[in-house]
């Protein structure tokens, strides 16, 4: 558990993750290697979701994927829903990192990625974490759901999901930004109700026994915010319909979990990502893909809001590109090539 008397160290690392995004914001495509020049290492290393994958230092990271994503959607506006930070589980407390998921929304003014652009407002899910040391950022997981916004311009490359394709809102109780000083104890309790739910994750939901255990660490009225191809769910009752079993028919053969990198809570809210948390093996029919020997990673961000001892709602972020592209179909080549003529 976090040191109590350290918690006022996060307000320092708050402020700089805080001061990054202002100046980031606040750039030009012409500038932003310089604005992210300001608050990172040399050596900063950043993780994103497919095709930007790992990257280096702030030039690397401005040109392949922050300069061209400001050029397509401009004026870009940052819209938090849930700010944290907190010392990491995964590492003994060692490192301290910040957190902030929400949506960053502009006006599709160019093609992104291949993806059409529509002149029209569309929102881009997102959730960053970032390690801090001495005043700087040292490393980052960017994690944004592309084929969400390729929904939205009405360029689905999916079958029909299980559950509800929405552009999501934040936490229900509108309290996830913790700007402020949080109660250490509340976020010990968050880390508790998220590591009970690990321990007791309740794969195969195929009897009401596993329903029953599911209930001891979600409440009933849980919802459950899936990234785009898989979609949202509401109550655990949907949620083992449209979720859970369609996941573990297709997915239980070679599952293996490969741990997380960071896992961190501060008051009500919390989360960990993994650089692959899971690996498995498609049994046939998920996403489209047809059956096959390969196994593929799930890169996997999630946040949580807990109350009163269990959780309450769930964001998933998973890089699903990546993991259908390790099964062969690169979906963004093939949707370039069906709008060139080439498919």
């Amino acid at each position: 558990m976090p040191d109590r008397k350290a918690v006022a160290e996060y307000q320092a690392e708050k402020a700089v993750v805080r001061a990054f995004h202002d100046a980031l914001d606040n750039s030009t495509p012409a500038n932003i290697e310089q604005a992210l020049a300001q608050f990172v290492s040399p050596d900063w290393h950043w993780r994103g979701m497919h095709p930007f994958h790992e990257q280096y230092g702030p030039e690397a990271v401005a040109r392949v994927f922050w300069t061209p994503l400001r050029n397509a959607l401009r004026p870009l506006q940052r819209r938090p829903d849930i700010f944290i930070a907190g010392r990491n589980a995964i590492d003994g407390g060692d490192s301290v990192w910040v957190t902030e998921m929400g949506h960053l929304m502009g006006l599709f003014e160019r093609p992104w990625l291949g993806i059409r652009h529509t002149l029209r407002i569309v929102m881009l899910r997102y959730c960053e974490f970032n390690r801090v040391v001495d005043g700087k950022i040292v490393e980052t997981a960017m994690f944004c759901d592309i084929p969400h916004l390729m929904m939205q311009a009405g360029q689905n490359p999916f079958p029909p999901q299980t559950g509800a394709m929405l552009v999501q809102p934040g936490p229900r109780t509108h309290t996830g930004l913790c700007y402020e000083r949080q109660d250490p104890a509340r976020g010990e309790a968050t880390l508790a109700a998220i590591d009970a739910m690990l321990k007791n994750p309740g794969a195969k939901f195929h009897n009401k026994d596993e329903a029953t255990r599911l209930a001891r660490v979600w409440h009933d009225d849980m919802i459950w915010w899936g990234p785009a191809g898989i979609g949202a769910t509401f109550t655990i009752e949907r949620y083992v319909r449209q979720h859970s079993i369609p996941f573990d028919n297709a997915l239980s053969a070679g599952y293996r979990f490969n741990g997380h990198i960071a896992k961190i809570a501060e008051g009500d809210f919390g989360g960990f990502f993994g650089w692959a948390n899971l690996t498995l093996r498609n049994a046939g029919g998920y996403m489209g893909m047809t059956a096959g020997p390969a196994a593929a990673d799930m890169r996997v961000i999630d946040m949580y809001r807990a109350q009163d001892g269990k959780l309450a709602e769930n964001w998933i972020f998973i890089d699903i590109l990546h993991y259908l592209a390790m099964q062969g179909l690169d979906v963004l080549k093939r949707m370039d090539a069906v709008q060139s003529g080439g498919g």
